[in-house]
Formats: C-alpha cells, structure tokens, sequence
C-alpha cells in the first residue's frame, strides 16, 4: 500500500498488539513512518508501552497530564508537548480533551506525513447506530478530527461490526474515505483490501494450539424458600406485576422510565444484596420525595441514563474516575428514573418496605454464591482452607462482577474465608477503574508472577478489566459472580484468560445458577445458547448481542417466562441469524479454501526467514557471544581483576545441554565498572516495572535484576527478560 490503511479484526486473545508492532517496526524501516501516535483505552496505555519497549525495542512517551507538566518545566510554558519525541500513547479518555487534541493537531499539520495512527479498540469510535446516518459520539467526532492528519492509518478491534452497518461504514469511512463513505452499503471486495479477520478456529487449521474453553455452570439448588436472595426477588417480581397493571395507561417515556428502574434493580439484585440495598434506598427516598411534592419532572431523555441500562467499561472516560463519584452518578440517574415513572401505591409501599427489612439484614452477610465460592477455592486454591496457616496452591482465580458495590462487598467476604491461611492479607487484590496507571500494572504483574515468587492468588475485577488486558500467565479459571446481561461483555471477560500464551491446555469460565430464580433460569438460558452458538461458528455475532440485549432492556419478566426462553432458544431460527449464519459460512468456506495457499505463504515465509538468518549469520549462540564479550572487553578496559565479566547460567547443566533455552543472569550495578551512574539505564530495562511513589534510587536498591533469555519463551512472562536485537540492553546507545 503507498499509504497503509488496515483494519486488524483477529478475534479476542490473538495478539493484535503483536500484529500492530510488526507493521509498525516494518513501516520504520522502509522509513514511511517517523511519527506514530497510539489511542488506546485507558486500562491498557501501560500495557502498550510494555510491549512495545519490550518486544520491539521502541520507546514510546505516555502523552497526559505529568508528561506535559514536566516538558515545560524542563523547556518552558511554550512547548508544544507533542514535538518533544515522536511516538506518543494517548488514552481514549484524553483525546476527547481539546487540550491534548488541539497542540496534537498543530504537530500533525494539515497532512500529516509520513505519520501512523495506530487506534486500539476501534470500535469504541464507531457512531452510535440506530438512525439512518449514525450518531458521532465525542470519541467519534476526536478520532474523525484527527485520523485524516495521518498519512497511515491502523485501526484493532476484535468486534469491528456492531451489527449496524450505517455504523459500520461509518467507521471505515475514517479508516479509509477513499474506499468507504458513510451511508453506503459496504462492498466484500473493498473490505477485503483493509481488513485482516482471523477467528481461533482459523488458527487451529494451521496447527496452531490453542487453549479450549469450558463454561461451567455452578447449580445451587434446594435452597430455603425464604433465603434472602430469593425471598426479595419473589416480592421485586411482585412489584414489578402490581405497577405493570396500571402501566396500560401511561405514556410512552413513563413506560420507558418503568422498564428502566425495574431492571435496574434486577441488576443490582441479581449482582448482590449490598448493590441491591443501595439502589433500593434511592429508590424509596425517591418516591417519598415525589409524593410529599406532589409534581412530576419532566420526563429525562433515555440516554441520559446510560448508567441504568448498562454499568460502564474500562473504555468509558467516567472508568478512570473516583468510583464514589460514579456510585452518586448511578444514584442520580435511578432518582431521575424513577421520578418520571410511576407513583408508588400502598400496596408497592407495602412490598418495598419488606424488601427492604430483608435487604438491610442480610446486605452484609455471605450468600449461597459465596460458600459456592468457598467449595471452589477449596477444592483448587487452598485445600486446607479454614485453617490456621493453610497453603495455597500455585493456582489463581479471576473473579468478575460487574458493580462497584458488590466488588466491595465481596472483598470484603472473600477476606473473611481466607483468615488465618497462609499470608491471608497478599492472597487478594481488587482490580478496578480509578485505581491509577502505576498500581494497576503492578497488579497484573503480580497477578502473572510466578506464584512461587507472588503470594497473589484472587483477583476480583469490574469490567474496567474486561478488555485488552493480559490475564492468563497462571489463571487457568474464571468466575463470573454475576453474569453481565450483555452477552459480548461475557465474552470479553473469557477473553482475559482464553488468549494466545494460555499455558493449560483448557480454561473453566464458572458461572453461577440458582434454578429457584426465575431471572437465573432466564440469564443460563442466555449464557448457553450464545456459547453454542459461539462453538458452531466460532465468534459471537452482532446480531445476536443486539437481540439479546433488545430482549432484556425491558428487564426479565418471571410472569412471560416460557415465552422469554422460548425466543431466546429459537434465535439461531430469525431470518436475521440465518441471513448472519450464512455470510459468516461463506467466509469461513473462503478460508478453508485458503488454507492450502496460507500454508503454502507461511511456508514461504520461514523460508524467507532462515534465509535471512543465514546471511546475517545470526543465531542465539553468536548474540550471547557477543554480549560476552563486550562485557569482557568492558571489564578489561577499565582494569577489572579477577573472574572476567560474562552472562552467567542459573543452571549450568541446562546451559550445556541446551543454551538457547537457558536462564542467565546478568552481572549487576556493583560487578560493572561506574555502577549504577554509568549502568543505570542500561540495567533499568531488566528490572521489575518501579511501584507506585518509588524513588529512582530506591528502585535500583531495591529489586534485583531479572534473569534473561535468548529464545522467546512464549509465555506471558513476569519473571525473566527476553534478550533480541532491539531490546534496549543490546541496542547502542
């Protein structure tokens, strides 16, 4: 392509970063490329800048607040912050903000030459959909600002259809305008120009091993009719009956506003008692105040209560904020609900009052789930939980919720099951959004420490971590500890721990069932059929996404319940599924008639490949020769005595029988001549990442440096550091 416009479409866990730095480092080396500009979502900006310092040896510079603060310190008010390096990571959050997009628009110019803009998550950008011309969002508006300023475009996104295809030419018409406009159907051959879509079932075709995917359900039966869970969902069923008869009579956004505070509090209820609790305290205060003033409010728009439709993502800006301030947010928007919904009755008086004498009671006590819980960190963590000094095991568990509330709630539970084991306090850590760059990354590096070296072994997280984020070192299982009623969300979290590196061979996505429930049955009805549906053709479709999620916005009524299961099963029977069944057939039957020809290119391509070693005479053995010897030479300039400076085998026995795969470590700070003041950055690159308010200084005191490798281990590593050409230890200075 004379200018490269690609979109990277591989499915959930395919290493599209990988693939972005391969195209990357190819366009800087036939020099298209000097500036490149990454937009990612804020919970993966680290994890970007990681990769690439440590896969491809390219430095790139986190564009926010402290960067810009210190380039102006450092060279004046007046800088323009963008011109001070030229490659940037800037978060979906921040391009938004016309105070980082404005000075970036000044360095890019009209045209932008020779610059790349690589956008992670594509999709996010993509406009609403639902009208006929698709509604642009901020984020829409920002990226379509900006993307023509760059010459080269690169857009990742493991859903790049959102089922809406005005929305979907939309976003391609930024990607490429001279292919693609808004508004016009979008044609197979254009498509198949930019876009590169590979599914795990295509990469099992070519031996690659990937890991398969069970989703467990865990059935809680035979519970007393009056458990407090399902004791309020009875009366919230109830309640829900009672203002539906005198629904008939209401308007259009009065029934709207309806449907939106009653599956709210589903939500919550079926999420926890303790979220229940909250909401349900908004909830009566609310219709207390409507009552004693005896006025309606206007009627809100419906998207202005996003919050109760949908809980946010780690991609939404409000995800980095102050969770407090988002909980008051929710509340605001279930109070606005419920004031442009029905007044309450005496007789929904008398049922919120019983609710609410069962929610405060038991809104801090363990739930069936929990001792559910308890049997499976048992029976896999911690054998002897319950015990004083019990060990763990050297697995982790993963555990997703999707409400800030219940993840308190549930720490707080999970804490009181593991007292008194072994390092009981470093066993758990929550992850979530607003905890800041520094400690989110130094929680998935525990998380993906070897857990002989990291007490770690839960992790709790909201959907802030639902995309993007590298999970799977050694968490080979995952609770879902409520099923999010959007099944692509479902399908991001397996995400985390079903991926490319996956060291088992198979992972557990547990979920939990309680049959007396009739919203559960409904949610395993869903959680079922989409993973079928999954298996058979090997992604989730839009379509069925955008069913499901049409089907549930009103929330789950027990009363249609046959009706509810009947039409979630016969989704795979709508004309609309078939029509989707039979476009992704065909492009699956492409592929298999491919894959003769993909073979016979990935053939050609490690021919190409050894030819290349060949000429270069490059091997693992002549590189790690060379680094000694420079470390001899090193010493033996500056007149060092005794045993001459060289890579040394953890593992002498290993090192014999087989180098290349062998563990070295590197000689440190006081072996090397000047210490830290001449060594200090080269040996910065093989330490663990600095924790969060850690002095330079302290830092290097501190942590030891990590062993190296020569051959790539392919493994999510946190433990050792890969040595190639461009790592930043063996690049010149």
């Amino acid at each position: 392509m004379p200018r490269v416009s690609l979109f990277i479409a591989d499915d959930v866990g395919l290493g599209k970063t990988i693939e972005a730095g391969l195209i990357l480092r190819e366009l800087l080396l036939r020099q298209k490329v000097h500036r490149v500009v990454v937009i990612a979502p804020p919970s993966v900006v680290l994890q970007w800048q990681g990769e690439m310092e440590s896969r491809f040896g390219l430095g790139f510079a986190v564009m926010d607040r402290a960067y810009i603060s210190e380039m102006r310190r450092q060279r004046g008010w007046g800088i323009n912050p963008w011109a001070t390096h030229t490659r940037f990571i800037l978060s979906q959050a921040l391009v938004r903000d016309e105070a980082y997009a404005g000075p970036l628009r000044d360095w890019l110019g009209e045209e932008g030459k020779q610059a790349l803009l690589i956008l992670d998550e594509a999709h996010n950008a993509a406009p609403a959909s639902g009208s006929k011309f698709a509604i642009d969002s901020k984020l829409t508006r920002a990226i379509r600002d900006l993307a023509g300023r760059f010459e080269h475009k690169l857009f990742l996104s493991a859903t790049p259809h959102n089922g809406h295809s005005n929305s979907f030419s939309a976003l391609l018409e930024i990607l490429d305008p001279t292919r693609f406009c808004r508004g016009v159907a979008v044609r197979k051959q254009d498509l198949e120009d930019v876009m590169v879509r590979r599914l795990k079932e295509d990469l099992r075709q070519i031996g690659v091993e990937l890991p398969e995917r069970l989703v467990v359900p865990e059935v809680i039966d035979g519970l007393p009719s009056d458990t407090p869970e399902l004791r309020l969902a009875e009366l919230l069923s109830r309640y829900r009956e009672q203002r539906n008869q005198r629904l008939a009579a209401a308007g259009k956004r009065e029934r709207a506003a309806e449907n939106l505070v009653i599956a709210n509090l589903q939500k919550r209820l079926l999420s926890s008692i303790a979220a229940f609790d909250r909401t349900l305290q908004v909830h009566c205060t609310t219709l207390k105040k409507r009552s004693a003033q005896a006025s309606r409010r206007r009627p809100p728009r419906l998207e202005t209560l996003d919050l109760l439709a949908e809980s946010i993502d780690g991609d939404d800006e409000r995800a980095e904020g102050d969770e407090q301030e988002l909980l008051q947010e929710a509340d605001a928007q279930h109070e606005a609900a419920v004031c442009s919904a029905l007044q309450a009755s005496d007789e929904d008086w008398q049922l919120l009052r019983q609710m609410q004498e069962i929610a405060q009671a038991a809104r801090y006590e363990p739930d069936s789930r929990v001792r559910r819980l308890e049997q499976l960190i048992r029976q896999h963590l911690c054998p002897r939980l319950g015990q004083d000094g019990a060990e763990w095991a050297g697995e982790r568990l993963l555990i997703f919720t999707e409400y800030a509330d219940t993840k308190d709630w549930l720490e707080r539970r999970v804490r009181e099951l593991i007292a008194g084991s072994d390092q009981a306090e470093a066993r758990i850590a929550t992850f979530h959004g607003g905890i800041g760059d520094e400690r989110r990354e130094a929680i998935k590096r525990s998380f993906n420490s070897p857990p002989a070296e990291d007490p770690l072994r839960i992790l709790i997280a909201t959907d802030a971590a639902r995309e993007g984020v590298n999970l799977q070192n050694h968490c080979k299982r995952l609770v879902h500890f409520d099923v999010p009623w959007n099944p692509g969300r479902m399908e991001q979290r397996n995400g985390r721990i079903d991926r490319t590196l996956q060291r088992a061979p198979q992972v557990y996505c547990h979920y939990f069932v309680l049959p007396q429930r009739p919203e559960d049955t409904v949610l395993d009805t869903v959680v079922r059929k989409t993973d079928q549906i999954r298996q058979e053709l090997g992604c989730l479709p839009p379509v069925v996404i955008r069913k499901l999620n049409d089907l549930l916005a009103k929330g789950i009524n027990p009363t249609a319940l046959a009706a509810t299961l009947a039409e979630i099963e016969g989704l795979d029977q709508e004309e609309a599924f078939r029509r989707t069944r039979l476009l992704l057939e065909e492009e699956l039957e492409g592929s298999r008639e491919r894959k003769d020809k993909l073979e016979s290119q990935v053939g050609t391509l490690e021919r190409y490949l050894e030819r290349s070693r060949k000429w270069l005479n490059f091997s693992s053995g002549l590189f790690r020769s060379a680094l000694n010897t420079s470390l001899q030479l090193t010493g033996q300039n500056n007149g060092q005595a005794g045993e001459p400076l060289a890579l040394r085998p953890r593992d002498p026995a290993q090192a014999t029988a087989d180098p290349d795969r062998a563990i070295w470590e590197f000689p440190n700070a006081e072996e090397l001549p000047g210490g830290d003041a001449v060594w200090g950055d080269v040996l910065d690159a093989l330490r663990p990442p600095r924790q969060p308010g850690q002095k330079l200084w302290q830092w290097r005191q501190e942590t030891a440096l990590q062993p190296v490798v020569f051959r790539d281990p392919q493994e999510v590593n946190a433990d050792r550091v890969h040595l190639h050409l461009e790592h930043p230890t063996t690049r010149p200075s």
